[in-house]
């Protein structure tokens, strides 16, 4: 998906850098497969703060994907692809034989027209979802179970791609996009193909206006608050943080520290690290 940009002939227009929509068949969502979204403001059920920086933008409906691909067995075809607010990557909109419709993950090479079907005898084409037992390796997947059942819960970002490496008992070795090698069961679903939107990471929103309508507020650097409201604050001019590390507005130290817990169960399934070179 190529980018695009405008002439400058406003600020905001200058550095703007945009995907474009030629992918997009169909503007307006199915009608049952969308649901109302609450807006929070960041806040929890007391109504405390527990999300900073979050607040306003556009109201948006969320659309019902079908991250289990449990429609086993039955062919469906591609009616739309469609944009969706709540994730970076694109949608489809499959239409499956027995009368059922339902939302996917759509890959980057997937079209109007195309047919997808889930299951052990499934072909290894994009949009087809199998178990990681019967996906040679080498082949690039996403939306990926980590739970038997479950749907998929990783790789399912824009451009996002993990790939099949090696397979041992009852556990596949697959690459994450981070690096991260891991062990996942070898009956768990996953989608073949790379997602679509590949080019999401090099766009630029150009204004603040536009973070706003994706329900994003300012967010203030701690080197330019009063002590008093920051540990990193205060100072003469432009001071450095005054610390051997930074440290988060609660004195917690930030930025890069490592948060994952030593002992929690699923660490026996990383093969590699993804800092681990």
């Amino acid at each position: 998906m190529p980018l695009k940009t405008r002439k400058p002939i406003t600020p905001g227009q200058r550095g703007l850098v945009l995907q474009t929509t030629d992918d997009i068949t169909q503007r307006k969502p199915k009608k049952n497969l969308v649901r109302p979204v609450k807006k929070t403001g960041g806040r929890n059920s007391s109504g405390r703060v527990t999300v900073r920086h979050r607040g306003g933008g556009h109201k948006r409906r969320y659309r019902i994907i079908d991250f289990k691909r449990d429609n086993f067995g039955v062919p469906g075809s591609v009616e739309t692809i469609e944009y969706d607010p709540n994730r970076s990557s694109r949608i489809a909109l499959i239409k499956y034989q027995n009368g059922d419709w339902r939302y996917i993950l759509a890959p980057n090479q997937l079209r109007v027209g195309d047919k997808v079907v889930s299951g052990e005898s499934a072909e290894i084409s994009p949009g087809n979802a199998l178990p990681l037992a019967n996906i040679p390796s080498g082949t690039v997947v996403h939306n990926i179970e980590l739970t038997l059942g479950k749907g998929g819960q990783i790789v399912r970002s824009a451009g996002g791609s993990a790939q099949v490496l090696a397979k041992e008992g009852k556990y596949t070795l697959i690459r994450l996009p981070s690096g991260e090698m891991r062990n996942v069961l070898s009956a768990c679903m996953a989608t073949v193909g790379q997602l679509s939107a590949v080019d999401n990471k090099n766009v630029k929103l150009g204004k603040a206006g536009r973070k706003r309508h994706l329900g994003r507020r300012p967010s203030v650097r701690g080197v330019a608050m009063a002590p008093n409201a920051h540990p990193h604050g205060g100072g003469e001019g432009r001071s450095p943080i005054g610390m051997p590390g930074p440290k988060t507005p609660w004195g917690k130290p930030a930025l890069g520290l490592r948060t994952r817990k030593k002992k929690k169960p699923s660490g026996k399934f990383i093969v590699r690290r993804r800092y681990e070179k």
